[in-house]
């Protein structure tokens, strides 16, 4: 018996959005921005997979699916972030402790890729963040400036897309 399939996304600059593109047509899933679900619908699906982009640490809509935990806590549940931190276990670490409870954190399985930064496309808030992520990196000595800190300093000079196909490869064998 074939399990349903929601693909819920929230995507500020359209990484996130062509990330739950790729995963939604792989998995022959419904794919819905997160503005246009309701909670009751979440019941007609067997598997959630959510996905946000990464702000300070943050998952870009995340109270949907917290706030709707109880609905669907015996689901299976994938989240997948998009941000431009290469991904490791300390990165998947800090995101999971610091988005979700004990209960939740022992329900799911998050994943994380990598997505695309242009400061030119940025809002004002969001330019602020990253000048002030810009002046720290740039305090480091040049010899201590890791890949990541390389590729930031880059994406204000132009735009830097690290979206990769390739990466839901682990998502959907997850399924």
């Amino acid at each position: 018996m074939s399990r349903k399939i929601a693909v819920i996304y929230k995507s500020k600059y359209g990484s996130t959005k062509r990330y739950a593109g790729w995963i939604a047509l792989r998995l022959d899933a419904d794919l819905y921005e997160v503005s246009d679900i309701r909670p009751k619908d979440l019941d007609d699906y067997d598997i959630i997979i959510y996905g946000g982009g990464l702000y300070i640490g943050n998952i870009n809509g995340l109270k949907f699916l917290t706030k709707n935990y109880g609905r669907i806590k015996n689901k299976k549940i994938i989240v997948f972030t998009v941000g431009m931190e290469s991904d490791s276990n300390d990165l998947n670490n800090r995101i999971v402790n610091k988005n979700f409870d004990k209960e939740i954190i022992k329900n799911i399985t998050v994943f994380n890729f990598r997505g695309a930064f242009d400061y030119r496309q940025l809002n004002l808030i969001d330019k602020l963040l990253m000048k002030g992520l810009k002046n720290n990196i740039s305090k480091k000595n040049i010899r201590d400036l890791t890949k990541d800190d390389k590729i930031i300093v880059e994406g204000f000079e132009r735009l830097i897309d690290l979206c990769d196909k390739k990466a839901i490869d682990i998502l959907v064998e997850n399924v």
